[in-house]
This record gives C-alpha cells, sequence and structure tokens, in this order.
C-alpha cells in the first residue's frame, strides 16, 4: 500500500475503529495514527476515556473537538429554516452532523500534517459519501482510506478476534444488538428486531423518550420566541441554540414527542430501517412551520416547501459543501426574513402542538377572514375572479362542444 507518514481516522472508540488503528498501523509501516473526535453532542457515555482508548490501541495522539455549538448553530439551524424533512419523515440528524466532523477532519489533517484520512464507514452506507465528499470539496489533496471497502474481515466476530489475538482491550461484544448514532440533534437505531420490518419496535430499540403510553397525563406548555426563522427564546428567557436544544430535548423526551419508525431510501441504492429520536427538533420544527403559517403567502410558502424538499437531499446525501447549498440556504434565508413570532406549543402523549401563535408581520386578517359581517371585502369580486382563473377550462370545455 501507499505509504504515508501521518493518517488522521475518524475515532468514535467504537469496535470499527478500535480496529482500525491497529490495522492501520500493520498495513502502512511507519505511519503514526492521529484518532479525531468530534464532539457534537453524542453524551459523556461515548466520550468518557475515549482518549485513553485510542492512545491503548496503538493511536500517537487523540483530538477532542467541540463542535457542539457549531453543529446547532450553522448546521441545524439552516438545516431546520429550509423546513428540510427527508422522505417526509426524517428531520436529518446524523446527516447534518457529518458535515461538520468531516470539516474539523479536514482541518485537523491538514494542521497536523497528515497525509490522509481514514474512516470506519462501511461500503453499504451513506456516511462514507458524507465523508469523502466533503474532503473532496475542503481539502482534495488528503487521500481517503476506508478499511471496510478493503480489508478481508467480514463480521463483528472477525474484528473481535483480530483485537485479541494483539491484546487490544475492548469493551464490545459479539452479541450487540442495535447500531447507534447519537448527536446533541438526535438518536438513530438500527439493527436486531428491526431488520425485519414485520416486527414492531420493542422498548429497547428506544434509549431518549418515553412512550408516548406512558407520558404524563397532563400537558406541558411551552412558550418560543422566533428571529428571522431561528428560535432564540424558551419562556422568555434567552439562550444559545445549543443550551435552547438541550432544555427542549428534556423538556420534550418526557412526552414521548419525536419518536419515528422509518424505512427509508439510502443513497446507495438499498432500502434500511431505522427508529429515530429527536425530541427537541421535533417541537422546533413544529414552532417554525407555526410562524410561517401566519406570513408566508400562497407562493411563498409553495416556493420553501420545494426548497426544504430540495435541501433535504442535498443534506442527506452529502453536499453539504457545494454552491447548490449556499443557493438554497441564500433562498431559505431570504424566505426566513418575516418569519418571527411567538408560538406556544403543547406536549401531549408523543404529540406536538401549536396552539397559540402571533407574529408582527403576519399576514392573517380577522377583518377579512371572518365568517360574520364585514366591511372589508365585496364578495361580488370573486366572481370576475373565478371566471378569469378558470378561462383556459372555460375555453377546452368550449372547443370540446364544437367539435
Amino acid at each position: 500500500m501507499s505509504q504515508f507518514k501521518k493518517i488522521l481516522l475518524a475515532y468514535s472508540g467504537g469496535l470499527d475503529t478500535s480496529a482500525i488503528i491497529p490495522w492501520l498501523k500493520e498495513n502502512y509501516e511507519g505511519c503514526e495514527i492521529i484518532a479525531f473526535v468530534g464532539d457534537v453532542g453524542q453524551g459523556a457515555d461515548e466520550l468518557d476515556g475515549i482518549e485513553a482508548k485510542a492512545l491503548e490501541s496503538g493511536a500517537v495522539k487523540c483530538i477532542v473537538a467541540d463542535l457542539k455549538d457549531e453543529f446547532v448553530n450553522d448546521y441545524v439551524y439552516p438545516t431546520l429554516k429550509s423546513g428540510a424533512i427527508y422522505e417526509g419523515t426524517y428531520l436529518l440528524g446524523t446527516s447534518m452532523a457529518r458535515p461538520i466532523i468531516a470539516k474539523a477532519m479536514a482541518e485537523a489533517a491538514l494542521a497536523e500534517g497528515a497525509e490522509a484520512i481514514a474512516h470506519g464507514c462501511t461500503g453499504k452506507g451513506n456516511d462514507q459519501v458524507r465523508f469523502e465528499g466533503a474532503v473532496a470539496a475542503l481539502a482534495p489533496q488528503l487521500a481517503i482510506i476506508a478499511p471496510w471497502r478493503i480489508w478481508d474481515m467480514k463480521s463483528r466476530e472477525d474484528l473481535l478476534d483480530y483485537l485479541a489475538e494483539r491484546n487490544i482491550k475492548t469493551t464490545a461484544s459479539a452479541t450487540k444488538i442495535y447500531s447507534r448514532d447519537a448527536n446533541a440533534f438526535h438518536i438513530s437505531t438500527e439493527g436486531g428486531e428491526l431488520e425485519s420490518t414485520w416486527n414492531e419496535p420493542s422498548e429497547q430499540a428506544w434509549t431518549w423518550t418515553v412512550s408516548p403510553e406512558q407520558a404524563p397525563d397532563k400537558a406541558e406548555t411551552l412558550s418560543l420566541t422566533v428571529v428571522e426563522g431561528r428560535i432564540t427564546a424558551l419562556d422568555g428567557v434567552e439562550m444559545t441554540p445549543y443550551n435552547l436544544l438541550v432544555e427542549l430535548n428534556d423538556r420534550a423526551a418526557k412526552h414521548g414527542v419525536g419518536r419515528v419508525d422509518i424505512v427509508e431510501n439510502r443513497l446507495v441504492g438499498m432500502k434500511s430501517r431505522g427508529c429515530y429520536e429527536t425530541p427537541g427538533g421535533t417541537v422546533m420544527m413544529a414552532a417554525l412551520r407555526a410562524i410561517e403559517e401566519l406570513v408566508l403567502d400562497k407562493p411563498t410558502r409553495a416556493w420553501r416547501e420545494r426548497v426544504g424538499a430540495e435541501f433535504s437531499h442535498l443534506v442527506y446525501d452529502g453536499r453539504w459543501f457545494t454552491p447548490l447549498c449556499k443557493a438554497l440556504l441564500a433562498s431559505a434565508n431570504a424566505i426566513a426574513e418575516d418569519v418571527s413570532g411567538e408560538v406556544v406549543i403543547k406536549l401531549y402523549k408523543g404529540q406536538v402542538t401549536a396552539i397559540q401563535k402571533s407574529s408582527p408581520n403576519s399576514l392573517y386578517s380577522e377583518e377579512f377572514a371572518t365568517f360574520g359581517e364585514d366591511e372589508v371585502y365585496d364578495q361580488s369580486h370573486a366572481e370576475g375572479f373565478i371566471r378569469l382563473y378558470s378561462l383556459a377550462s372555460r375555453i377546452k370545455a368550449l372547443n370540446n362542444l364544437k367539435k
């Protein structure tokens, strides 16, 4: 294999990347392996002791980068503003985290003098495309090493045997049920009984939210302040995007909010099933859409929906660092200029409902919308509008009568 002096590895501390460190050292003799951990809010359980674990596996250094605030502010909030929901259900929790991790990896690799980046993504998944596409756009001079596409190990058992032969400790076992990915925005769970679409998810498949059946019998309400498409305050208290998300996660998870069980189309062509938990993000999305209902006229709202649909595929497919991303975000920002106001949200048994909403830019007028008597709308004007609106249909029908 080609020789490198330094390789930077996207490191999670799990079984795959624990095996990759010694594998890289054996196959790129004399090369130093630098482990890189992007902290996007996955939690202390996944980060405690991770530096020691990387060094024990053979890395010469472990970099843990705090990306939490940047992740929520520069990736989560813009995606929420666009209204992006992949295939109508998935709020893109894993997808949004990949570009910021890849960006930070590329910057660290260049700073450390590494010639290559390695990752533990499999050849079946979306993440390999997201990571490598981002590196190609930001640091194309860096080589990419994807062990799962080139080594001869095929299973979890193979990796455990590989580590045991080298006396490298791991807390992983051959009986792992699920594959999980967590960050400040969501937790995804795949594998286990979920591989059969006929199986209802057991409660083991959910780690963050309570089941709606076990949620409190009393609803909880909260107030969110929206400024130009961004949530800025909770119950009147201004907070940073990350801290606000953390608080909303805690409050919404207790009510069973944010659970979805979906079968999605992966970029590589296959379908996969996952149980995703996005409590705070579900609340945020509901609040933003509530203000949009007040302030966006019909064609602008339709365009925002098209922007959101396109942006969902862009994020999912790993095209964040592209001209199209800039163009779509510019459009989303322009649309959101009037998306400001206050929303009261009710949380109850897995449901999120906007029960009160107001905006200084609201186009809703009780004077025009009332079913009672009004003095601002002449209903007779509707006749001429309808005749012009249906003119093409009328002409076509008249032509058919002449045949």
